[in-house]
């Protein structure tokens, strides 16, 4: 099968934009990403999002944003705007919107897909916020129950350190390694490295887990366009990082129906999927994107993906494993947690971040040498697992 390539990239920086809409950050990253590709025009829209209806009382973002980005019907030429359409899988949106432009692209039915990935989340503060965060639980058997995702992720927490005698502050360097890296990221929302007694200080948000055990909500729009190989310009500027792998598995939605809450077997089965696909082994990957929403879903990644034993991935962020200079390399550019997490973009941004990396372009932050990334992005605890590999194959 042909190469599919990240041909162009774009993001705007993620905090709390006040002054912007959600179509103005789509917009502005998705016109980086075309002007990033050398001009290449799309056939196909896809945008990843999870909340907007809720949040920003917009849905319908296919159209909306196909619109404003100028790729509309046009009446003087009576040409049809392009095809457009929105994927949601809860945190994983932005991931399977790609794994969409992927197959679009990979079926030889369209030449150049774009993807977008936007969230708004300071159209909305307080109750609401939380009331609609609460719908991606299931509604029958935990949100009913006053059930939030935060004290989801505590309950796994709570477990984890049981079970494995991990002492209060063993999951620390999860945010320690995020907020190290976040400081080199200029689109990061916290760009400043945190001591580990800053940490053991902070305010308990649910316990176990405090304000830096858990990513904080932020706008921002990351967008990627994916083409063939052969559809790229002769004069394309950029070392050539295609997209290996795409996979994406579920589990149950509620946590209460797993046999084995602790074991992440979504990611775990998207991962090996993912490894299979791109013929590649756990070896060779030079940086691990993973989903840090919550420090506890850190360490269950980086176990479910086979990198520590069952009940020993909080020990890799401790000793340094995961750090830029590590063995593996994680959440390079401050991860969820510093850079932020801005709902249904945070699949893209990681796509984005990648191939920063693997292009040569991440700066303070740069992995030397890097050839594969792995990316994985969850929607809730594990509940759909998307992982993307990238290779570098030219320069």
């Amino acid at each position: 099968m042909t190469d599919i390539i990240i041909a162009g990239i774009g993001q705007t920086p993620v905090g709390e934009h006040w002054d912007e809409s959600l179509r103005s950050l789509a917009v502005q990253a998705i016109q980086a990403a075309i002007k990033d590709s050398g001009g290449l025009k799309p056939q196909a829209l896809y945008v990843g999002n999870m909340l907007a209806a809720s949040l920003s009382r917009q849905a319908h973002l296919g159209a909306l944003l196909a619109d404003y980005a100028g790729l509309r019907f046009d009446d003087a030429q009576h040409k049809a705007g392009i095809e457009a359409e929105t994927v949601e899988a809860g945190g994983a949106s932005g991931g399977a919107a790609l794994r969409q432009g992927y197959l679009a692209v990979a079926s030889g039915l369209v030449d150049v897909a774009l993807v977008v990935g936007v969230e708004k989340f300071t159209d909305v503060i307080g109750p609401d916020l939380e009331a609609a965060l609460a719908t991606l639980t299931d509604a029958d058997y935990e949100s009913v129950h006053g059930l939030t995702l935060t004290a989801q992720a505590a309950l796994l927490a709570r477990r984890y350190m049981h079970e494995n005698h991990v002492p209060a502050d063993g999951l620390a360097g999860f945010p320690l390694t995020a907020h190290a890296n976040g400081a080199g990221n200029k689109n990061a929302m916290y760009r400043k490295a945190i001591a580990l007694d800053t940490y053991q200080k902070a305010e308990p948000v649910c316990e176990p887990l405090n304000i830096f055990d858990v990513a904080p909500n932020a706008d921002g729009a990351a967008a990627v366009v994916l083409t063939r190989r052969e559809l790229l310009p002769k004069d394309f500027p950029h070392p050539v990082v295609r997209l290996a792998a795409s996979t994406i598995t579920s589990d149950t939605l509620a946590l209460a129906e797993r046999s084995d809450p602790l074991w992440f077997a979504a990611a775990q089965a998207s991962v090996e999927q993912a490894f299979q696909k791109a013929g590649i082994t756990r070896e060779q990957v030079d940086l691990f994107e993973y989903y840090d929403a919550f420090s506890i879903f850190a360490a269950l990644s980086l176990e479910a993906a086979g990198f520590a034993k069952r009940g020993q991935g909080w020990k890799l962020a401790g000793d340094g494993s995961i750090a830029l200079t590590g063995q593996l390399p994680c959440a390079t550019l401050g991860g969820l947690k510093a850079r932020g997490n801005p709902g249904g973009a945070t699949g893209v941004y990681q796509v984005v971040e990648a191939a920063e990396q693997l292009r040569g372009q991440a700066g303070a932050n740069q992995i030397a040498g890097a050839r594969y990334a792995l990316i994985q992005c969850l929607g809730g605890p594990a509940s759909i697992a998307v992982t993307h590999i990238l290779e570098k194959i030219g320069d």
